[in-house]
């Protein structure tokens, strides 16, 4: 079953009202992912601090040290559009915000991906071996780089070139 692609549009939205209905739905769409981020993130930091953790090995640190890393980043990237919305609240820079705003999201996605790859690897090592970590990491980050990434720049593609 193939999607229908087209682009919404509203002939009786002026572009004000275009880019205010862009940059909430874009702040709400993030603070969702921020929800995400953080659950992870605060996983993170806590494991260090559980039984067990130190009979992690080698890669299993590495692993964690990426993860950690990752997610930190990444909630910094999903929160930093709603701090810059209050401080440029009335500014007349809501199209810059919009277009940053967008560009964080995506940093942020990229970097919550490796985080969700790296912290399932790590788990699946230390219930398993490194073999099936590597394979089930590998995993959930091509599903990630399919599902938000490459699967919605094959749509824009399809869209743009109908154009």
């Amino acid at each position: 079953m193939s999607e229908v692609l087209e682009p919404l549009e509203n002939a009786d939205e002026s572009p004000k009202e275009r880019v205010d209905r862009e940059l909430g739905e874009l702040l709400q769409g993030l603070r969702v992912a921020a929800t995400g981020v953080q659950v992870l993130f605060a996983f993170l930091l806590t494991l260090p601090f559980s039984s067990g953790f130190n009979k992690i090995d080698t890669t299993g640190n590495w692993l964690f040290y990426i993860a950690v890393i990752s997610a930190a980043f990444a909630s910094i990237c999903t929160i930093a559009p709603a701090t810059q919305h209050r401080i440029l609240f009335r500014s007349g820079l809501k199209e810059l915000l919009l277009r940053r705003a967008n560009r964080l999201g995506v940093a942020g996605a990229l970097s919550l991906a490796v985080a969700m790859a790296c912290a399932t690897a790590l788990v699946v090592d230390a219930l398993t071996s490194a073999w099936p970590a590597a394979v089930v990491g590998t995993g959930v980050a091509l599903l990630c780089a399919w599902l938000w990434f490459v699967q919605p720049l094959l749509s824009l593609r399809l869209v743009r070139n109908d154009a």
